[in-house]
């Protein structure tokens, strides 16, 4: 091995001449070894950097699998069922929960991108996806119409930047028979607008009867119409 004859080599060199060994104490001699074995003709075949690190890692994984696999129940087999357990639950979950929810934005018109638009054509937008299937689309509409109508109607003042969740609070005390209603509503609105949800016919159809509902309601007249409360 290389160790060996550079070692063997280094005391060579130590030798005076006729084999006759230099009587050199302990700790010069390992200083001077360790020289003659740090020039780089002993390390030409040497492993690099790279190579070293890969082989501590497949050294670490090693270990690691050696020691998962002697403590799960039935060996390798068993913790390769664990692992398919683990990640078919990450992807049960990821499937029923959706993409995580991301907070609505309090800068900017996060109800109406498109600028300004009545009531009645956010309906008409709404109804043209619900005819072609896309439902999410016909719910985001649906409730863009729901509040423009309270809009209208002055039963919430025209905010640029109000979020789904902030309309229903403000008209839910106005309308506070519906409040609950509008709740869910701006809730199946976040859900397909920002975490990813997909929506199907009947939470249209629930923002729809929504609509119509709210279009046949007074308001209560002891309750504040608009902002929020003191």
């Amino acid at each position: 091995m290389t160790g060996t004859g550079g070692t063997a080599t280094a005391l060579a060199r130590l030798r005076a001449d006729g084999d006759v060994p230099v009587d050199v104490s302990r700790v010069p001699a390992r200083e001077a070894a360790e020289r003659e074995l740090s020039r780089p003709m002993y390390h030409e075949n040497d492993p690099s950097l790279l190579q070293r690190g890969l082989n501590r890692f497949w050294e670490w994984l090693d270990d690691l699998f050696g020691s998962a696999s002697g403590a799960a129940p039935g060996g390798v087999l068993g913790l390769v069922v664990i692992v398919l357990v683990v990640i078919a639950l990450a992807a049960a979950l990821w499937w029923r929960l959706g993409t995580p929810r991301r907070a609505p934005a309090t800068t900017g018109d996060s109800l109406f991108p498109d600028g300004p638009r009545s009531a009645r054509d956010h309906r008409a937008t709404a109804a043209r996806h619900a005819s072609a299937g896309r439902w999410n689309e016909a719910v985001q509409e649906r409730m863009r119409a729901v509040v423009r109508s309270l809009e209208e109607r002055a039963l919430l003042d025209p905010r640029p930047g109000r979020t789904a969740d902030e309309a229903a609070a403000e008209a839910g005390r106005s309308l506070p028979s519906h409040a609950d209603d509008l709740r869910l509503a701006a809730r199946t609105f976040d859900d397909v607008t920002y975490g990813g949800r997909t929506a199907d016919e009947p939470a249209y159809r629930r923002v729809e009867e929504l609509d119509t509902a709210l279009e046949r309601t007074r308001p209560a007249l002891d309750a504040p119409s608009t902002g929020t409360p003191a």
